[in-house]
């Protein structure tokens, strides 16, 4: 494993593990996605990743991460990220974000996505669709040559001409034998600019968060759950790439 500007770049051997731990988190999306209707607690959807996890063997990486006490991050709404499990059930017209992580033979996988349960409304309909474009738009741009800010500039202007918001208090990030990795991938264009090469052997976290109303949130008393602060309805979908010399590989996905 190499660094460059504290980045550290994988070899083949680590993005195998980093593809394995993140094949596992697609398997459980996806079975998530086709357990999501309403009636269902979201404790229900922390059962299934933990039983997915036992069955594969692997530690779900959120439980415990920095005191976290759930495997599963679930996005209700209004809620943009880190929100627990509860006894709530879904209703028809919600929408919901899982965010899933293991961690196998010492390397993480992570992922999200938003789904609609049951009917929804067309702008939770669209804002969903949105954000899913977003990081459509934003994985080709992740390829040596390019920069940081060509992921970002891809998710920030998709967003805002669709007159969305862009969440700038959360970011993705670097993964690999820890969590969270630089570089910091933000899904914005600071201020103050935003640059760095991308180079073979990165892997990122690209996540867009998206609200239909204010970009900022607030953080509620458990200190974990983070919501839109005018309670408007906030999308979230993630994806981990690779930097490969042909281009980017979505690592999350079978």
């Amino acid at each position: 494993m190499k660094k460059f500007r504290g980045v550290f770049l994988k070899n083949e051997r680590e993005i195998g593990l980093l593809r394995e731990a993140n094949r596992m988190v697609a398997c459980i999306l996806d079975e998530l996605g086709r357990q999501v209707r309403p009636g269902q607690p979201t404790l229900y959807y922390e059962e299934i990743v933990q039983k997915m996890c036992r069955e594969f063997k692997v530690k779900p990486s959120f439980e415990g991460l920095y005191g976290y006490p759930y495997a599963l991050c679930c996005g209700l709404n209004d809620v943009v990220v880190h929100g627990f499990p509860n006894d709530e059930p879904l209703k028809e017209g919600d929408i919901i974000t899982f965010d899933v992580g293991v961690v196998y033979e010492g390397f993480y996988g992570d992922a999200a996505r938003t789904f609609t349960v049951g009917n929804v409304a067309p702008e939770a309909e669209r804002l969903v669709r949105v954000t899913d474009e977003c990081l459509a738009l934003a994985v080709p741009e992740a390829r040596a040559g390019n920069d940081l800010s060509d992921i970002a500039r891809a998710v920030q202007t998709h967003a805002e001409d669709a007159g969305y918001h862009v969440v700038r208090r959360f970011v993705g990030h670097g993964i690999g034998c820890r969590p969270h990795e630089k570089p910091e991938v933000p899904n914005f264009i600071p201020p103050e600019g935003l640059h760095l090469p991308l180079k073979v052997g990165m892997v990122l976290c690209i996540e867009p968060m998206i609200t239909v109303g204010t970009p900022e949130v607030d953080i509620m008393e458990d200190n974990w759950t983070a919501r839109t602060k005018d309670r408007s309805l906030a999308a979230h979908c993630e994806h981990c790439v690779a930097i490969l010399p042909h281009g980017p590989e979505i690592l999350d996905r079978m």
